[in-house]
């Protein structure tokens, strides 16, 4: 198989990345988390608080913090029952089923979760060790106890001072529980909801005054088999550590990056680590195969700390498109909002979007928020111009306060908005849809976020697909709760025509592409019973 070639299907040949005489086997589907068995457990305290403002770590997070650090990451928040309407196929009558969801902090394709959240920790009040966080009953599982500072060190490639960090988070993603849906067009939703779990991670380390820094780039091998994972089933995607000490202070004693360093392989490291075999349950008795999203896991793997690369530092700008008119906008001040309300509100509206005013103030602040995602610390570079190079924002307007209908391009350096094309574009995106899941005639603003075509493979190998997805899914979730600040709901889309749209924005003279639509806008509250799941 041409990975090229898979590829490009995932973004502009969707209909082939999917079976298409696939028929989803809902009764057999797998659960949206992963459960072990006969392991040691810690419990978590239940008493989460409602709000998260005023919570910054002192000394060291306490239990009770780093359970409400969880449990806003990505545990079960609420649970929702709404109607779903189902229409016979003479389409002469209508029936009402029950839908019962279990709701959690972040949107995910499909409502799947393809991943799973560890942590390494180093706190007075539990062992040091390896945990897996069990969503379903909001605890600590032990993977393994001990301290493994060296380790992670080694597999990082030296990048980051593991020793002077009080945790470690992972991202993984366990490709069965959204490819028994998608398909092979899982692996494109998995890098993306790995994004948006690696944006509110750092959102939440923010409220409570932690420091991170994402790493896209260790030995991937080394990584999975310190954490027990098999690899015909799961596989790490991003390394978080997690520090008290400001960024440049957490530096200042790093050891030197791994170009300057002796090669570290991932052979070398598995060789030194235990074996570890642990029982989990994902429910599923009939799984299909999925050659390529291994394969292409494998391709995207780094075998040794000398394919590293801290590309974004040697970046150099090109010409930009030459337009003839800008438009600048407001410069605003931060808006106070309280994370743990946005986990609690979050919605994503398909029909459910309302025409109500917009205004040019709006679109600012989300435009300016959505893009400042890029300004997190990782292992790419510390290139700012670069990494709004190679992610940018787009917007179709309609009927918007101080601002003509029509296209635009945002340019976050000027925080100014560049026109494309003037005009309603809202029949060209509806058209576009391959579901008529929302209705874009009630949405004033309907953004696109766009990245490189040949998606960085030329910097990072293949490697580079998974980050700027990834990226895109960290941007996404900015975009989301800056809409959230302006009163209003997002529903991110993969279903749509991407050539209608990089031509709409004329982006092939960029060599770029779009990788997600997102409409933003106002929404009626839908009919459903919602409850929390507070201890």
């Amino acid at each position: 198989m041409s990975l090229e070639n898979f590829l490009y299907r995932l973004h502009f040949d969707i209909e082939n990345a999917r079976s298409s005489d696939l028929e989803v086997d809902w009764g057999d589907a797998p659960l949206t988390y992963k459960v072990y068995r006969g392991l040691p457990v810690i419990p978590l305290p239940e008493d989460v608080p409602l709000s998260l403002v005023d919570q910054t770590v002192s000394q060291e997070m306490s239990l009770p913090q780093l359970g409400a650090w969880l449990w806003y990451s990505y545990g079960l928040i609420q649970i929702s029952q709404s109607l779903l309407t189902t229409t016979s196929a003479d389409a002469e009558s209508e029936s009402f089923l029950p839908l019962v969801t279990n709701r959690r902090p972040v949107p995910s394709g499909g409502g799947l979760y393809p991943s799973e959240l560890y942590v390494y920790l180093k706190l007075s009040s539990i062992p040091p060790g390896l945990y897996h966080y069990d969503v379903a009953h909001h605890r600590l599982v032990q993977l393994h106890e001990g301290n493994f500072d060296h380790v992670l060190s080694r597999a990082l490639g030296g990048s980051c001072p593991v020793h002077a960090c009080f945790g470690v988070a992972f991202v993984s993603i366990y490709f069965w529980k959204n490819f028994f849906k998608y398909d092979e067009f899982s692996y494109r939703l998995q890098g993306l909801d790995a994004g948006v779990l690696l944006g509110q991670l750092q959102e939440m380390a923010n409220q409570f005054g932690v420091t991170t820094a994402v790493h896209y780039q260790y030995l991937d091998r080394a990584i999975n088999a310190l954490l027990g994972l098999s690899a015909d089933q799961e596989s790490v995607y991003a390394v978080v550590p997690l520090s008290l000490q400001a960024e440049g202070e957490r530096h200042s004693h790093s050891p030197a990056p791994w170009t300057e360093r002796g090669e570290e392989t991932a052979s070398e490291l598995i060789r030194a680590l235990p074996e570890q075999k642990h029982v989990h349950v994902m429910r599923s008795k009939r799984m299909r195969q999925y050659p390529a999203l291994l394969q292409m896991n494998e391709a995207a793997a780094q075998e040794s700390t000398h394919a590293m690369r801290r590309y974004s530092d040697h970046f150099e700008s090109k010409e930009t498109r030459r337009f003839d008119e800008r438009i600048l906008l407001p410069r605003l001040e931060k808006p106070t909002y309280d994370l743990a309300q946005y986990c609690r509100e979050r919605f994503s509206p398909e029909m459910d979007f309302v025409r109500k005013k917009t205004n040019q103030n709006q679109v600012a602040r989300i435009v300016e928020m959505t893009m400042s995602a890029l300004s997190y610390g990782n292992d790419l570079g510390n290139n700012q111009e670069a990494a709004w190079e190679m992610l940018s924002l787009l917007v179709s307007i309609h009927q918007v306060e101080g601002l003509q209908d029509g296209a635009y391009a945002y340019e976050p350096m000027e925080h100014a908005l560049y026109p494309i094309v003037y005009g309603d574009v809202r029949a060209r995106l509806q058209d576009g849809m391959t579901l008529d899941n929302v209705n874009l005639y009630q949405v004033p603003l309907c953004f696109h976020v766009a990245g490189k075509r040949d998606h960085l493979i030329n910097q990072l190998g293949f490697r580079g697909y998974r980050i700027q997805q990834m990226e895109a899914g960290i941007v996404v979730h900015h975009l989301l709760l800056a809409a959230f600040t302006c009163g209003m709901g997002g529903h991110p889309l993969l279903g749509f025509d991407v050539e209608n749209c990089d031509d709409l924005y004329n982006l092939e003279t960029e060599e770029k592409t779009c990788l997600i639509q997102i409409p933003v806008g106002h929404y009626r509250p839908r009919a459903r019973f919602q409850t929390g799941l507070h201890g």
